[in-house]
C-alpha cells in the first residue's frame, strides 16, 4: 500500500506542479493572483493551459470541463475532449488559454429564479484560478463560477468568493489600525465536519422513498435505535471500515484532507471531518466528498445518505461548519494573543462576529433553510432554529469585566485526576463544550453547528463571511477618526457587549425554559423553512449584500424564489411517493393479509366448530380499519395536491405545502406505521427499519 504523501494531491494541479512545469514568470503571476486576489494576467493563459493539459493527459485525463456549482446545490460539468482535428485526417491534443478561461453552458436549464427566461440559453463559466484544477473520472476538473448572459450569478461560488473579497477588505482595515504592516492577505478558513448514513444497496434499493426522496416517509420505529448509547464512537463495522479506508484514499488523492472518521450517534451514521482550509477550496473539497462518498459506498454493495434526516426517531445528520479568520503571516485573528494589543485586537474581532451574529440572526437562519433540515433542526440532536452564540465561562467573564468595568479574575484551570498514578497528569479546559449551541465559540473558531449534512457549505459561509465583514467596516468607520485608539477600542467592544449581549447563551439550547428565554430576549424562532425565507429579501438585508456588493438585488429575489420554489418541489415529490407507497404497496399487502387471516378463520371453524377464531377476528377488525383510514388519507392528500395549483404566490403555496400537506402526509404515516406493526413481516412490502439500521 502506498503511502499518505505518495498518494496525496496526486490528482490536483497544484502549488507544486505549477512551480515544476510553469516558467518562473507565469508561475509568480499566477501566485499573485491565487495569494493575493489580483486580476489574472489573460496572457499567461495558453501557456498555463498548455501545461495544464499535458499534465492532466499524463495522469489518464482524456476530457476538461468546467466545474462549478449552481443554485441546485451540486455540482455541474459539461465534458469536452482534448482532440482537435488535424488536415490529414489524424488528431492532436490541444486545450488553449480561452478554453481554460472561458467555457458556455446552457443557462436556461438552472435555476435562475426568473434572472434568465427559459428561452434565454446563454451563460458562462469562468476559471477560479484560486482554487486548483482537479482530475476525476479521467476528466481534467477547472474549478469555475457561473454566470448568466447579463453577468448575473446563477451559482453559489460568485457570492461566496465577493464574499471572502469583502471580509478581507473589511479586515485589513482593522489591522492597519494596530499597526499590522506585515499582514498584506487575510483569509476566512472552514473545516466542514460531514455527518452521513450508510445501507446496504439491496435493502436501499426496495425503498421508493429513499430513492426518490433520499429519507424514509413511513416506518415504524425498531426495537432498538440510539437507545443504548452503544454505536456513538463504537467499533467499526469491517465493511464500513474498508468503505472509510478507500474514500480516504480517493479525498487524499484530490488534496482533500481527510482526517477524522468515527461511528455517529444513530446505528449506521458516521462522520468524516478534515482539516481547516481556506474558505472556498473547502467549499469544493466538500462537494467533492459528498460526491466521492455516494460512489465509493456503492463499490462497496452500500449506499450513502445525506439527507437531513433520513429516519424518524433517530438523530439526523448535519454539517458542523468551523470558521474563522487567518491572515497571511499566520495569525489567528480569533485567537487570544500574549500581548494586550494582540488581546484588544482579539477582543474586537470577537465583538464584531457578536454584533453580526445579533442583527442578521435571520440570515444566517435563513442561510440552513432546507425541507430536510426542517426535520433535523431543535429535534433534540442538533441545534434549535434559536440562533444564538456559546462563548464559555472564561471568555463570558472577560466580557463581563468590561462591561462592567472591573477586574477580571482568571479562572483556575482545575487538574484531571484519574485517580491511577501511570496516567499522565493534564488541565482541563477553561469551557467545556456546548453541542447543543448553533454558534459555539470553540477557543479559536466558531463551530455553526445549524448547516444540514446535505447543504452546500456556500450559503453559510457567504452569509458569516459579508455580516462580519459589515461590523468591521461599521467599527473601522468609527476608529479611523479616533483620536484616542485604546480607550476607543476599548469602549468600543464594551458598547457592542451591552448591546448585543442577549445573542449570547451558555446554557441547554435544547430546553422549553430556553425557548420561553430567548423569546423574552426578543430572539427569533423561525422553525420552518418557509417561516425563514422572507427574511432573505428584507430590506436591511438587501442593503447589506448590495453595499459589499456581495448580491445585486435582482439576485438576491432569484435565489428568494428558487428557495421557495424548491421547497414546493421537494414536498410535492415526496407527497406523491407516499401516495405511490400507500396506493400501491401498502394497500394491495394488507388486505391480502387480511384475506388470509379471514381463510384461516374460516378453515379452522370447518376443520373444529367450536375454534375460537379471536386472534384472527381482532386483527382483521384492526387492519380493516387502519387500512380504511390509510385510504381516505390518501384520497385527502391527493386533493390537497391539487389545490396548490390554485396558488400564483409562490410564498403562499409553500406554507399551503407546510401547513397542510405535509400535516396529511403525517396522518398517513401514523396509520401505516400502525399498519406496519400488526402486519405479517412476509406481507409488509418493504424493509423496516430494522433492516435498514442494521442492514450492515
Amino acid at each position: 500500500m502506498q503511502s499518505i504523501s505518495d498518494i496525496f494531491g496526486t490528482l490536483v494541479f497544484n502549488d507544486k506542479v505549477m512551480s515544476e512545469r510553469l516558467p518562473s514568470d507565469v508561475y509568480k503571476a499566477l501566485k499573485r493572483t491565487i495569494d493575493m486576489g489580483k486580476s489574472l494576467d489573460r496572457s499567461i493563459a495558453d501557456i498555463v493551459a498548455n501545461a495544464m493539459k499535458d499534465w492532466a493527459i499524463e495522469n489518464g485525463a482524456t476530457h476538461f470541463t468546467h466545474w462549478f456549482q449552481p443554485m441546485t446545490g451540486i455540482t455541474a460539468e459539461k465534458h469536452d475532449s482534448f482532440i482537435s482535428p488535424k488536415s490529414n485526417g489524424t488528431a492532436i491534443m490541444e486545450f488553449s488559454g480561452k478554453e481554460l478561461i472561458k467555457g458556455e453552458p446552457d443557462a436556461s436549464s438552472f435555476p435562475s429564479g426568473g434572472l434568465r427566461a427559459t428561452f434565454e440559453a446563454r451563460g458562462y463559466t469562468a476559471w477560479d484560478p484560486t482554487s486548483y484544477a482537479f482530475i476525476k473520472d479521467d476528466t481534467l476538473c477547472i474549478p469555475s463560477v457561473f454566470c448568466s448572459y447579463g453577468g448575473q450569478a446563477l451559482d453559489k461560488k460568485t457570492p461566496l468568493l465577493r464574499s471572502m473579497e469583502a471580509i478581507r477588505k473589511q479586515a485589513m482595515r482593522i489591522l492597519k489600525l494596530f499597526g499590522n504592516e506585515d499582514v498584506t492577505n487575510i483569509s476566512t478558513t472552514v473545516g466542514a465536519e460531514q455527518e452521513y448514513f450508510l445501507v446496504d444497496k439491496n435493502v436501499f434499493e426496495k425503498r421508493k422513498d429513499l430513492i426518490f426522496c433520499g429519507r424514509t416517509l413511513l416506518g415504524a420505529r425498531p426495537p432498538k435505535g440510539q437507545d443504548l448509547e452503544d454505536h456513538y464512537s463504537g467499533t467499526i463495522n469491517p465493511r464500513v471500515k474498508a468503505f472509510m479506508a478507500e474514500l480516504d484514499e480517493e479525498l487524499w488523492k484530490l488534496g482533500i484532507l481527510a482526517k477524522t472518521e468515527h461511528n455517529e450517534v444513530a446505528p449506521s451514521q458516521h462522520e468524516l471531518a478534515p482539516i481547516f482550509t481556506t474558505t472556498n477550496i473547502a467549499t469544493d473539497h466538500n462537494q467533492l466528498t459528498m460526491e466521492i462518498m455516494k460512489k465509493v459506498a456503492l463499490r462497496h454493495g452500500m449506499v450513502c445518505l445525506l439527507h437531513e434526516k433520513p429516519f424518524a426517531g433517530v438523530n439526523g445528520s448535519g454539517k458542523h461548519n468551523n470558521w474563522s479568520l487567518v491572515t497571511n503571516t499566520g495569525v489567528n485573528l480569533l485567537e487570544p494573543g500574549d500581548s494586550p494589543s494582540e488581546n484588544a485586537q482579539f477582543l474586537l474581532f470577537l465583538s464584531a462576529v457578536i454584533k453580526a451574529v445579533d442583527k442578521y440572526q435571520d440570515l444566517l437562519r435563513v442561510s440552513v433553510a432546507s425541507p430536510g433540515n426542517d426535520h433535523r433542526l431543535g429535534a433534540h440532536e442538533a441545534p434549535p432554529a434559536i440562533v444564538s452564540i456559546f462563548i464559555g465561562d472564561d471568555l463570558q467573564a472577560v466580557l463581563d469585566s468590561i462591561e462592567n468595568s472591573c477586574l477580571y479574575t482568571q479562572i483556575d484551570r482545575q487538574e484531571i485526576k484519574f485517580g491511577v498514578h501511570v496516567l499522565p497528569r493534564f488541565f482541563k479546559d477553561t469551557s467545556d463544550r456546548n453541542r447543543t449551541s448553533p454558534f459555539a465559540f470553540t477557543g479559536n473558531k466558531f463551530e455553526f453547528r445549524m448547516v444540514g449534512s446535505s447543504q452546500s457549505i456556500a450559503d453559510p459561509n457567504t452569509v458569516i463571511n459579508t455580516i462580519v465583514a459589515e461590523e468591521l467596516s461599521n467599527f473601522a468607520d468609527i476608529l479611523e477618526k479616533s483620536e484616542n485608539f485604546e480607550s476607543d477600542v476599548l469602549n468600543l467592544v464594551r458598547q457592542t457587549i451591552i448591546e448585543h449581549k442577549r445573542i449570547i447563551f451558555n446554557g441547554n439550547n435544547y430546553s422549553d425554559e430556553w425557548v420561553a428565554e430567548a423569546e423574552r430576549r426578543g430572539l427569533l424562532n423561525l422553525k420552518s423553512t418557509v417561516d425563514a425565507i422572507p427574511y432573505l429579501i428584507a430590506e436591511k438585508n438587501v442593503k447589506l449584500f448590495t453595499k459589499h456588493k456581495v448580491f445585486s438585488e435582482a439576485e438576491l429575489h432569484s435565489r428568494y424564489e428558487i428557495l421557495l420554489e424548491n421547497y414546493c418541489k421537494v414536498i410535492n415529490i415526496e407527497a406523491l411517493t407516499l401516495l405511490d407507497m400507500a396506493r400501491k404497496e401498502i394497500i394491495p399487502a394488507v388486505t391480502s393479509y387480511i384475506r388470509e387471516l379471514s381463510e384461516t378463520a374460516l378453515a379452522k371453524k370447518q376443520l373444529i366448530p367450536d375454534a375460537n377464531c379471536d386472534v384472527e377476528k381482532d386483527l382483521i377488525s384492526r387492519l380493516s380499519a387502519l387500512c380504511s383510514e390509510l385510504y381516505k388519507k390518501a384520497e385527502a392528500l391527493n386533493n390537497t395536491l391539487s389545490e396548490t395549483k390554485k396558488y400564483d404566490n409562490i410564498l403562499d403555496c409553500a406554507r399551503y405545502y407546510k401547513d397542510t400537506v405535509l400535516a396529511t402526509m403525517q396522518e398517513i404515516r401514523q396509520a401505516a406505521d400502525q399498519l406496519e406493526l400488526i402486519t405479517d413481516k412476509s406481507r409488509w412490502p418493504f424493509p423496516t427499519f430494522s433492516e435498514l439500521l442494521f442492514s450492515l
